[in-house]
């Protein structure tokens, strides 16, 4: 699919039959934008990248990434846990029935601690071929880097000599990167990746990547085999490089507000919402 015009402004979900390219899209794909040359950019869960990973400089639109894929999935019918450290960038997500948000460190530890629970009873599913009856599962984690950090502080303030010394909840982030295509549980993550954190061999488990504003030593790290970081770092908003099969796009990403996504969701028969 191809849009006749490249995009150049701010590409706001009520542009002119976008809503109907979105709302096509086969369950488990979401629309990451539109390409410099008119391509729609898009990420299958199922059969390429059953993990995303979005890294930008700060203001660089991650969070806006985060909530348009998030609310494309729950249009299909997943449900969604939202990991919001800064408590105030995913507020859409408290509107509705099927998300779970969580803000503080201790909130966030305990949902991931019910997310390993979760992806144990799922795996279990999947081997009696029960598991194609169960919502989907979108795990958006905004801010990561920050978030892992203070999940391994919280971790060492109460955990005994005989726990692990990996916070249970890492782990159980790692598990859900590692075998969550099984259990129809996938990861949005905005952030870098840490080998001290998530391993060495982390950044490798997300096969779309989305980058904006990044220095040319991470984008050499997270796009080792797309070449080498574009010169220009374009500071218009919502402006991306989505990496794909070691391919580059060059993408204006959906811009969707919180109130975009909570009409949308809570009333998808309205052609206004």
């Amino acid at each position: 699919m191809k849009q006749k015009n490249t995009p150049l402004t701010m590409l706001s979900f009520y542009a002119p039959d976008l809503r109907e390219q979105i709302e096509a899209m086969p369950e488990g794909t979401a629309l990451i934008g539109i390409s410099t040359t008119g391509q729609a950019i898009t990420v299958d869960l199922d059969s390429e990248s059953p993990h995303v990973l979005v890294c930008t400089a700060s203001g660089g639109g991650s969070t806006t990434v985060l909530r348009s894929l998030t609310a494309q999935f729950l249009h299909q019918g997943a449900h969604a846990l939202v990991l919001d450290p800064k408590r105030i960038s995913h507020l859409w997500a408290k509107a509705l029935p099927t998300v779970t948000h969580r803000g503080n460190v201790a909130g966030i530890h305990d949902a991931l601690l019910g997310l390993a629970a979760e992806l144990k009873r799922r795996n279990a599913l999947a081997d009696a071929d029960a598991l194609a009856d169960v919502p989907r599962l979108i795990v958006a984690m905004d801010s990561a880097n920050a978030t892992l950090s203070r999940l391994a502080r919280y971790w060492e303030t109460f955990r005994s000599q005989d726990d692990p010394k990996t916070s249970p909840a890492i782990t159980a982030l790692e598990d859900a990167l590692w075998s969550g295509r099984a259990a129809r549980v996938h990861v949005i993550l905005d952030g870098t990746p840490r080998t001290s954190v998530l391993g060495a061999a982390a950044h490798e488990l997300f096969a779309t990547v989305i980058l904006a504003r990044v220095t040319a030593d991470t984008w050499q790290r997270l796009a080792p085999l797309a070449g080498p970081a574009p010169k220009q770092r374009h500071k218009q908003r919502g402006r991306f490089h989505v990496v794909q099969h070691s391919e580059a796009h060059e993408t204006q990403a959906i811009w969707m507000t919180d109130a975009d996504v909570v009409n949308w969701l809570t009333d998808p028969d309205d052609p206004a919402s």
